[in-house]
């Protein structure tokens, strides 16, 4: 039997049984596309297949590879926690593989395929954000004698070595002291106060910090422990005003194991670390990222402590406010290109890069960015360009989200759709390849090398998506979401459908 089943076993309404019957012929229908037969007869089949695939309302393809059903029940999951569609990436047969693909479910983090090709599609893999700086008054002898402006338009990577490259320009005006204020805007997005524990709990870690006009260095603090001498030195990036830490905190014997539990860190003062424990010397230097407990007030504190730590003086205040309709910029910077942009957000799945370049879609249509008003632009992205129908359910562009819903059918069209564009290598390029780089950089086995896939993690959802290069020299859509309590357990029969995918099927 073919790899596509036999006509014997299709169970639709009977005229177009009979149709299906007329175009084959008495033989039944073959693996697709048939060889040795008359180009005539070659159209006939393959149109005899798409015929079957819209009548049965899927692909008739095969059922799960044996060693994907075996990790299913080796991780005691039942199959239909696992959404699966497999086809070649140029998009003229039938899928090779179809497993409840027309199912909606949570995509977790693969939902950023979706963000990332619409935003390269829509403003271009050249573009850019700029942040325009503005002087509102004279510059005498080394003074501003009025406010300084600095108007975020959304650039996702404004980190502490480019808001110094910032200032540093505000210093090449003359500007060593200001007189009055430096004013964030922060108006060019608008979204509801959000807290960032709500999604799970973990107000603390870095990937629940809230999109920002004015995004400085992912509202978080990098903190490194250097062991030296006796004690291990504590140095945190970007400096913030009115923030104390702990110079050193001591050293204590033993392996590295849980060092950051170890240290007993207490982040619940916006004004103050407390670090009450010990660093063990033989975990060597260390870096802990985590999100400042007052995200609020993260901007204006970075400004204000980076501007003091290069030497600047501030009679007034970092306060946030609007930038007057008269005033024009004195100098812009620019963010890295968005083909850049595109592979942080994939290689690393960056949850607020992926929001910040979401918002972006409705900013340059609309004028603002909203969350509403960039899913509508990537509703009507997906009906023009992916396909009719239902579009899938896009929260906030990131994934990160419980209500997000999309088939893996449909994700398996988009990235059919990214193979056939213009833009396909910068799309292709920012998905992590399978055993060396980005969220796929742990993966071992045969897909090794092989695959460039998405991945996407939550409470009951684990997946990949993306494109796998065969052994023959061949490449295929791989699309494979599990949605299940125990969804994280579903993540070897996954690699075992990369590797089975990576053998030709």
């Amino acid at each position: 039997m073919g790899a596509f089943g036999t006509t014997r076993h299709y169970r639709g309404p009977d005229n177009a049984r009979m149709l299906l019957r007329r175009l084959l012929g008495p033989h039944g229908l073959k693996p697709c596309p048939p060889r040795g037969r008359s180009r005539f007869e070659a159209a006939r089949h393959r149109l005899a297949c798409s015929l079957l695939a819209l009548a049965t309302g899927s692909s008739l393809a095969q059922g799960l590879p044996p060693e994907v059903e075996a990790a299913l029940a080796r991780a005691k999951l039942p199959r239909d926690a696992l959404s699966v569609w497999v086809a070649d990436t140029d998009g003229r047969a039938p899928p090779r593989l179809s497993h409840r693909a027309g199912a909606p479910v949570n995509p977790a983090s693969v939902a950023k395929l979706a963000t990332t090709f619409a935003g390269l599609e829509l403003l271009g893999p050249a573009f850019t954000w700029s942040t325009p700086v503005y002087v509102d008054g004279a510059v005498q002898g080394g003074t501003l004698h009025g406010n300084l402006y600095i108007r975020g338009q959304g650039d996702p990577k404004l980190v502490a070595e480019r808001l110094w490259l910032l200032l540093r320009r505000v210093q090449g005006l003359g500007i060593r002291s200001i007189s009055g204020d430096i004013v964030l805007d922060r108006s060019a997005f608008e979204t509801p106060a959000a807290d960032p524990g709500a999604f799970d709990g973990e107000p603390l870690r870095p990937y629940n910090a809230a999109p920002d006009a004015l995004l400085l260095n992912f509202k978080a603090l990098a903190m490194t422990f250097t062991p030296q001498g006796g004690q291990a030195q504590v140095h945190v990036e970007p400096a913030m005003a009115g923030l104390q830490v702990p110079a050193a905190v001591p050293l204590s014997p033993g392996e590295c194991g849980d060092w950051r539990g170890g240290l007993k860190a207490d982040f619940g003062d916006p004004a103050r670390i407390r670090l009450a424990g010990a660093y063990p010397a033989s975990c060597g230097e260390r870096t802990w990222p985590v999100a400042y407990a007052d995200p609020r007030s993260y901007s204006a504190r970075a400004v204000a402590g980076a501007w003091q730590q290069m030497g600047g003086a501030l009679a007034g205040q970092v306060r946030e406010g609007r930038v007057p309709a008269a005033l024009a910029p004195v100098f812009e910077i620019q963010s890295p290109a968005l083909a850049e942009v595109v592979r942080d957000i994939n290689k690393f799945s960056n949850n607020v890069m992926a929001q910040q370049l979401f918002l972006t879609l409705s900013l340059q249509r609309n004028g603002v960015g909203t969350f509403e008003g960039s899913r509508e632009v990537l509703r009507r992205w997906w009906l023009e360009r992916i396909g009719p129908g239902e579009a899938p359910v896009f929260v906030n562009g990131s994934g990160l989200s419980r209500e997000e819903r999309v088939t893996a059918q449909g994700l398996g069209r988009l990235l059919q759709v990214a193979w056939a564009s213009p833009l396909m290598p910068d799309l292709a390029a920012s998905l992590p390849l399978a055993g060396v780089d980005g969220t796929m950089r742990r993966a071992r086995g045969k897909g090794t090398g092989l695959a460039h896939l998405k991945t996407g993690s939550l409470r009951d959802v684990s997946g990949m998506a993306g494109y796998v290069h065969g052994a023959g020299g061949k490449r295929y859509v791989l699309v494979a979401i599990a949605n299940h309590p125990q969804a994280q357990a579903a993540r070897p029969a996954i690699e075992a459908l990369v590797e089975w995918v990576a053998r030709d099927l």
